[in-house]
């Protein structure tokens, strides 16, 4: 990876990313509820354009993959609306990041619809072991998040 268009920041506890992302009509069940499962959709889309957005190619030798995946329903989420998932870093372990999401509709602001929690392990994945995250994918990661406020 080339570091030279990176700032010497690294990803932190604390770090938000958000991503703005429209609902689809045919996202909905009868009730006119985003379908429980279209909730994770959302927080796959907003974590691939974190990784997508830093730099990470697919397929590779190394990666980040999803370890672990949760989500709260706090409200049901409703066609039209734009949806803001953000990201926040939770901790960092030798191989291993928490995140908290939260999902909220855009110019709501009586509070989230969702919360969720991802964990991601950087991977070897020819020897299918976790590995050290290395220091430029957390440099490159850093520069994606903004620090916390």
């Amino acid at each position: 990876m080339n570091l030279d268009n990176l700032s010497a920041r690294i990803l932190a506890v604390g770090d938000t990313h958000q991503t703005e992302l429209p609902l689809r009509w045919g996202d909905s069940d009868a009730l006119n509820h985003l379908n429980n499962t279209l909730y994770f959709r959302l927080m796959e889309e907003a974590r691939m354009q974190i990784l997508y957005g830093a730099g990470f190619e697919l397929p590779s030798d190394t990666g980040a993959i999803l370890a672990h995946a949760s989500c709260d329903f706090l409200r049901p989420l409703t066609y039209p609306a734009n949806v803001r998932v953000t990201h926040t870093v939770t901790r960092i372990g030798r191989s291993s990041a928490e995140f908290e999401l939260l999902l909220e509709k855009t110019g709501d602001t009586a509070g989230p619809y969702a919360r969720g929690r991802n964990v991601l392990v950087w991977m070897d994945y020819v020897a299918n072991v976790s590995a050290p995250w290395p220091p430029e994918v957390l440099a490159r990661l850093g520069a994606m998040f903004g620090p916390a406020a």
